[in-house]
């Protein structure tokens, strides 16, 4: 069976990789059709791109670059963005060149049109399924879910506890699993990923009363300070003069409350540090999620989502 992974992953598997650095071994993914993958080197004024095969060169013709570029509904800017990146491809043939010397002649389009057919086609709402973030905005977090084709994380989907900012959470290129939220009428999936980040109650366990822990400030209001304890955790403290949106601090509980989700704090030292982001938790494991009910069930709010 195919493994339909993001763009990149594929090219560090060690059979894949080092199939492409011989002609035999490229003459065998045509025929067989694989699905393969090497760096893209260029682009070149016409917007084909030129690809690094070791034994030779490959170039990807404009069409062929992504799904939706011959009809006009996807940007070259996707073509552009690609160099110096790992592409997906297969191999359409071998051709000789004018002085002499083969290369390739790819198709990432058709790598695309495989993986939309054969995989992404088939999930569905609930599905958990992994994915590698490749551009961040305001909005949200886009990632690769295979083969280089796109899917939405909105930034309300990233966690729980609110952020500025989806780079407070996410970098470019980083490994991640997500729910699949939905999916429109065009085949586009949009994604979550707070709904695997555990209840309040797997976040609370994890805190006990009298205790200081670390935190990140993520909002300074008029009652009070919210501090991010875990991705799916926040608790609030009092105003403290000096205290900012983006700075850590060590807190002590003060008291939880599951049935308020409440978890009271008092800031006992707040800086700026460049800490180095952690890994990210997960606190379900299996492939398919139907609901997920944040709140505890003797809480006052009821917070779910439904797939």
């Amino acid at each position: 069976m195919t493994d339909y992974r993001p763009e990149g992953r594929i090219i560090y598997d060690k059979i894949t990789s080092g199939s492409v650095f011989s002609a035999a071994a490229l003459h065998e993914l045509m025929l067989r059709g694989t699905i393969s993958e090497a760096r893209a080197l260029l682009c070149d004024n016409e917007h084909n791109l030129h690809v690094n095969l070791g034994s030779m060169r490959g170039i990807i013709p404009r069409d062929e670059c992504a799904l939706g570029i011959k009809e006009g509904t996807v940007r070259d800017i996707a073509i552009i963005s690609r160099v110096n990146k790992p592409v997906c491809f297969k191999v359409l043939e071998i051709e000789e060149g004018p002085s002499g010397v083969p290369f390739a002649v790819l198709s990432r389009r058709l790598a695309q049109q495989e993986c939309m057919n054969e995989y992404i086609s088939k999930i569905r709402c609930g599905d958990i399924i992994n994915a590698v973030v490749t551009h961040l905005e305001p909005f949200g977090a886009f990632c690769d879910i295979g083969c280089g084709i796109s899917a939405l994380l909105p930034v309300d989907g990233i966690s729980v506890s609110r952020i500025p900012h989806p780079a407070a959470r996410l970098s470019v290129g980083k490994d991640i699993k997500a729910v699949v939220r939905s999916i429109d009428e065009t085949g586009r999936v949009t994604l979550s990923m707070k709904e695997l980040l555990g209840t309040w109650e797997e976040n609370a366990a994890m805190f006990s009363v009298g205790e200081t822990v670390p935190g990140i400030v993520r909002s300074v209001e008029s009652y009070g300070i919210f501090v991010e304890l875990t991705p799916n955790l926040a608790g609030l403290a009092e105003l403290t003069d000096g205290i900012e949106a983006g700075h850590h601090c060590s807190v002590f509980i003060k008291n939880i409350i599951p049935e308020k989700m409440k978890v009271k704090l008092i800031i006992v030292d707040s800086f700026l540090a460049p800490f180095t982001e952690p890994e990210t938790k997960y606190f379900f494991s299996g492939k398919h999620i139907d609901s997920f009910q944040y709140s505890p069930a003797n809480s006052e709010k009821l917070i779910k989502s439904v797939f």
